[in-house]
C-alpha cells in the first residue's frame, strides 16, 4: 500500500512526519529517503540500497520534491514514567 501526503516546501524532516501524524513529528528519530527517480531508475528498494542511493536523514533534512521516506519515531507509551 502506499499513501502521499502533501508537504509545504522548505519543511523539513520532522514537520513532513507531522503531516502524517503529530506523535510522528514529536518522536521523529530519523528518515530513510528514496528519491522517487532513483526508486524508477533502479526498479526497486533493493536496487536502490546496493547502489548507494538509500539515505538516512537527520531533523534538519529538507523535504525535496519526490521524496519517499520511511520515518523511524518512539513516542513513550503513556507519555509519563512508571510509579514504584
Amino acid at each position: 500500500e502506499v499513501r502521499a501526503w502533501s508537504v509545504r516546501r522548505g519543511s523539513k524532516a520532522p514537520e513532513a512526519a507531522g503531516e502524517i501524524h503529530s506523535d510522528m513529528q514529536r518522536g521523529f528519530i530519523m528518515a530513510e529517503t528514496i528519491a522517487y527517480a532513483d526508486l524508477k531508475e533502479h526498479g526497486s528498494v533493493a536496487g536502490v540500497k546496493a547502489a548507494g542511493k538509500y539515505k538516512m536523514n537527520g531533523r534538519e533534512y529538507l523535504v525535496q520534491d519526490g521524496d519517499i521516506f520511511h520515518f523511524k519515531f518512539n513516542v513513550a507509551a503513556g507519555g509519563k514514567a512508571a510509579k514504584k
